[in-house]
């Protein structure tokens, strides 16, 4: 049975500056039942960090990045002063950063561990945030709890690992004080800083939520709930108000950047509700994820995720014969590379992956793709865009006649419907994606 704390979680913009995690604390003070608060690094700060760790800074740009990290902090603490123990490990944590910064070359390990400075830092800044509300509150380090594998830049957590830590470090201090943590951070069996890959705040909040039992995750973000496209694009967008965890993993999945995709992994698993509200405006309202399916069936939402690749591969010896597919998706795995989409033909296999901008490493590595040649002819294609419909019960005739008008003026490269009945996904051009998205969103989801 799960408990009645709620884990928060606030996001970059939401810790951005002093004013914007006055507004944060607020919405703390007014609900008893947020015991935990994982925080993100204030805006910018990520930016920096990533800079600092591509080791193609000289020293002078080095000492640049460091300072204008500390200038985003020092914004903040120009509103504060900071209790005797926050001081004290917050000027420990300054100068393990300035430290890690002077060395010209990092280790994959050092990378996660220059990565992790932001949330450290602005997790202190929060917790006298708090406190000068009259908040009982205490920063708590999560890398005592969540463990993850030595995998750095995308480690994977261990679940019962976590659990157990949970309970012996952070379920004890939840009764008498409000624990402020980090997102994005864990750590491997050695007590290495590992990270989660970027935008894993919103999996560690739902992580710690599994861990503790909590019987609800608050993701705090820039905007009121999740929208049936991305607002920026088609002003006509509206919020919704619930979706089942089925439509928001493949909302997150293919695109919506509210909310982190694997957010919805241990929030299914363990029966947590996620809501997802604007920070700026707590009294809107926002978006509730349940178990519960929707009711209505048909189309609810369009994303799209840029950067995408297409990759096919093609062989006659797949005619007729089995282990083709098999052997493809052993050396894709050996690599590491997560698949999409999979569509086939007699003697080919189409795959999408996504080569996000903010990776720390490309998605298709050269290596593997001369594995692959040994056996078959690959063709890689770039500049694509991934366009999803999102929904329950979706099915292609129910759309048939405006969806197709649609379509039939872009230069579809792929189209995967069947395997879900909560997704149509295919691939256009990028240079069209947005078009593409507001022409489908306007036909099939805005009313007169």
């Amino acid at each position: 049975m799960n408990s009645q704390y709620t884990v928060a979680k606030f996001g970059g913009t939401s810790v951005a500056d002093y004013p914007a995690m006055q507004r944060c604390a607020k919405i703390i003070k007014d609900d008893t039942q947020v015991r935990v608060v994982a925080v993100s690094a204030s805006a910018g700060v990520t930016n920096h960090l990533v800079t600092l760790t591509q080791q193609k800074a000289d020293e002078q740009q080095r000492l640049e990045l460091v300072q204008a990290v500390l200038d985003i902090q020092d914004a903040i603490l120009a509103e504060l002063s900071l209790d005797a123990d926050l001081a004290q490990g917050f000027e420990q944590t300054i100068t393990e950063f300035k430290t890690l910064a002077a060395l010209p070359a990092l280790s994959a390990q050092q990378c996660d561990e220059m990565l992790s400075f932001g949330e450290r830092l602005s997790s202190y800044l929060f917790t006298q945030v708090l406190r000068n509300l009259g908040v009982s509150a205490q920063r708590f380090d999560v890398r005592k709890v969540l463990k993850t594998d030595n995998r750095f830049g995308k480690a994977t957590p261990d679940i019962a690992a976590t659990a157990v830590a949970a309970h012996k470090h952070l379920m004890p201090l939840l009764g008498e004080h409000v624990s402020v943590t980090q997102g994005f951070i864990g750590s491997d069996q050695y007590g290495q800083t590992t990270t989660l890959g970027r935008g894993g705040s919103d999996y560690s909040a739902a992580l710690l939520a599994e861990a503790i039992k909590a019987k609800s995750v608050h993701i705090w973000t820039d905007v009121v709930g999740i929208f049936s496209t991305d607002p920026r694009l088609c002003n006509k967008a509206t919020p919704i108000a619930r979706l089942s965890f089925d439509e928001a993993a493949e909302m997150a999945t293919f695109g919506a950047k509210v909310l982190h995709p694997a957010t919805i992994l241990p929030a299914s698993r363990s029966g947590i509700s996620v809501f997802v509200g604007s920070s700026r405006d707590p009294q809107a309202g926002g978006t509730w994820i349940e178990k519960e399916k929707s009711s209505t069936p048909g189309i609810r939402a369009v994303t799209q995720r840029k950067n995408q690749i297409l990759l096919t591969l093609k062989s006659p010896e797949m005619l007729l014969a089995s282990g083709f597919l098999a052997r493809i998706f052993t050396i894709l795995s050996a690599y590491n590379i997560s698949v999409d989409l999979v569509t086939t033909s007699e003697i080919s296999v189409a795959i999408t992956l996504d080569n996000a901008q903010n990776a720390s490493r490309p998605e298709l590595d050269q290596a593997c793709l001369e594995e692959l040649s040994e056996f078959c002819q690959v063709t890689v294609e770039n500049n694509l865009t991934l366009v999803a419909l999102i929904g329950s019960e979706i099915q292609l005739k129910q759309h048939e006649i405006n969806l197709m008008q649609v379509l039939s003026d872009f230069n579809i490269r792929l189209i995967c419907h069947g395997a879900s009945k909560h997704n149509l996904c295919f691939l256009v051009e990028q240079p069209h994606s947005d078009h593409v998205v507001q022409s489908i969103h306007a036909r099939l989801l805005e009313t007169a």
